[in-house]
């Protein structure tokens, strides 16, 4: 007897979940000079993201109020409530993978009852200086110049057993769409994954997720893109 085989769920925050970027918010609107010097040094690829979010943090100015009141601001994409309840329903375990901010990711969540969602990301926190914050990164990984190591969340996914998805959309996204199974890719992680010849499918947001779900978990997606590790496994 044959069976498909199970999976999980890495997805990516920022741009992915959420409809904007929260730290470009953020800094838009409360950073103090020089966090654009920063952004262009990691674009550039002079430092990796951990320090460049690191150092913009620290020029964030605002009250936690005014921190609650702009996240009340942001919203994520309308068919993620969704496609987390179809996800839970097949019993597919899902974990949200980003290399933001995690008491924004929290409190955006939370508005729609979805805060329990397991969560790797960077934390914030009061810094010493009145209305000044810090980052630190709790799952940071030798030789990774990310805030938050993708790739080792995938080595974590995949030690149990089942076919890894990856859904999102930009850079920080990389280095571990190249390690799993099959990939739901927006923006830039699209050419990402056409150029470096990684199983994927386009989407725009989560009604397509919602409308590939039922393929990627009888195999048939697998089977289209020509994945080289067949999608069934012996029982």
């Amino acid at each position: 007897m044959v069976r498909v085989a199970s999976w999980n769920i890495l997805c990516d925050f920022d741009g992915t979940i959420s409809v904007e970027d929260v730290i470009d918010s953020l800094l838009d609107r409360f950073g103090r000079p020089g966090w654009e010097a920063l952004e262009q040094d990691w674009r550039a690829g002079r430092i990796g993201s951990r320090e460049c979010m690191t150092g913009q943090v620290a020029l964030l100015e605002l009250t936690r109020e005014q921190l609650d009141e702009h996240l009340q601001g942001l919203w994520i994409d309308h068919a993620f409530p969704q496609f987390v309840a179809r996800t839970r329903a097949a019993g597919i375990p899902m974990r949200v993978v980003s290399d933001g901010l995690d008491y924004a990711i929290h409190k955006i969540l939370g508005r729609y009852g979805l805060d329990d969602l397991p969560l790797a990301a960077n934390h914030l926190s009061p810094a010493a200086t009145k209305d000044h914050w810090q980052l630190t990164s709790p799952f940071k990984a030798e030789g990774c110049r990310s805030g938050t190591c993708k790739c080792a969340c995938v080595e974590q996914a995949r030690g149990t057993g089942a076919r890894t998805l990856l859904i999102g959309d930009g850079a920080s996204d990389f280095c571990a769409a190249d390690r799993v199974d099959f990939v739901f890719a927006k923006h830039r992680l699209i050419e990402h994954c056409r150029a470096a010849g990684i199983p994927y499918v386009p989407i725009t947001g989560f009604e397509d997720a919602l409308e590939l779900l039922p393929r990627l978990l009888d195999g048939s997606l697998l089977a289209e893109h020509g994945h080289p590790r067949v999608a069934v496994a012996a029982n």
